[in-house]
């Protein structure tokens, strides 16, 4: 009983410290937290020996505390990824990948859409001939283990391929005279563009996962911060423009290619979040549209 009221007792100290964080007001000086029972909880700032705690305004729900960056704080370009960061690494069937077959005879889950996009028998089963043509599409890609089989990566990379030249072809983002930074979220890729002219992109993204979808429709930039810390996950998020409430176009300094999504905000590779960077700013409007595979 002792223990539950401890917990308890705990619990609530959390809860007050998190409450007693301050609502910044873009444009105006930082605000340093009121120190709390646990310390100074500064959503942000990476912690340290003084901030243990990884507490964070949800990324969900509240906006981070927002400030104007200092000229010396702009001036840092956030670090580059180690090279093979976001190599194409397909999800292939274990004993496949052990045994390290040249050319799979599995049936993978998007083997019908990989016919169609190569130009097959669209039937979707598996055979040499098939295994042959996406091994050889792998083999250009780049995609690893290059043995045929047709999974998400693969899938993903031919969609990719597709809307390099025209994004909007379906025209599901909406055509206005100002930028709009699009969200496809079924494909995973975004673009800004302006009037019908793409100004950025198409690249590949990670949308929310399960439980933590990325918002869709109308948003817009309200806050940009080049070097920004979730101490929600205790990581870095360069280049975070924010557009919903915690959710954030940013880079990481992972894979985009799993099966789980991000927590919500629209992930990229850090130089695609570079460049998207120089092409957004404060007070642009973002759409966001469909639905992330598995969610």
């Amino acid at each position: 009983m002792t223990s539950r009221r401890n917990a308890g007792r705990a619990l609530a100290l959390l809860l007050a410290a998190v409450a007693a964080l301050p609502v910044g007001v873009a444009g105006a000086a930082p605000v340093p937290p009121a120190p709390g029972p646990l310390g100074e909880l500064v959503p942000g700032v990476a912690p340290g020996p003084a901030q243990p705690w990884s507490v964070d305004t949800p990324d969900q729900a509240l906006p981070p505390v927002v400030y104007t960056p200092s000229a010396a704080e702009e001036a840092v370009e956030p670090r580059g990824a180690v090279e093979g960061t976001y190599a194409l690494v397909e999800y292939v069937p274990l004993g496949e990948a052990v045994a390290r077959v040249s050319c799979t005879g599995k049936t993978g889950p998007y083997q019908r859409q990989v016919e169609r996009w190569l130009g097959l028998r669209v039937d979707g089963t598996q055979s040499a001939a098939d295994c042959r043509a996406v091994r050889a599409f792998q083999v250009r890609q780049g995609i690893k283990p290059a043995i045929g089989f047709a999974g998400p990566v693969t899938w993903a990379r031919m969609q990719y391929l597709s809307a390099r030249r025209n994004p909007d072809a379906a025209g599901r983002c909406p055509v206005r005279s100002y930028p709009v930074a699009c969200v496809d979220l079924t494909r995973q890729l975004t673009w800004v563009q302006k009037g019908r002219k793409i100004v950025f992109g198409a690249v590949p993204i990670r949308s929310g996962r399960a439980g933590y979808r990325t918002r869709a429709g109308w948003h817009k930039v309200y806050w940009r911060h080049k070097n920004h810390w979730s101490t929600l996950y205790n990581t870095p998020m360069p280049y975070s423009q924010f557009f919903s409430g915690g959710q954030a176009f940013h880079g990481v300094y992972g894979s985009l290619n799993t099966t789980v999504g991000s927590m919500g905000c629209v992930n990229l590779s850090v130089p695609d979040a570079r460049r998207l960077w120089s092409v957004l700013k404060k007070g642009d409007r973002v759409f966001v549209w469909g639905r992330r595979p598995g969610t």
